[in-house]
């Protein structure tokens, strides 16, 4: 499980940014994916999946 803090989160548009703690890179976030609801400047706990467009974070939950 990789941990990271929330960089954006439109809620309206339903997807976000959260900067991975490790590798110091964004990774896409959609309201799909989440567990807990998510603010910007959130710690957040996520597992990584990647699709055609890149890696995305899933079952994210806030620390």
């Amino acid at each position: 499980m990789s941990t990271g803090k929330v960089k954006f989160f439109n809620e309206r548009k339903g997807f976000g940014f959260i900067l991975d703690d490790e590798s110091q890179q964004d990774v896409f976030v959609h309201v799909s994916g989440l567990v807990d609801k998510i603010r910007e400047d959130d710690q957040v706990s996520f597992d990584l999946t990647e699709d055609n467009r890149g890696k995305k974070a899933i079952n994210v939950r806030r620390d």
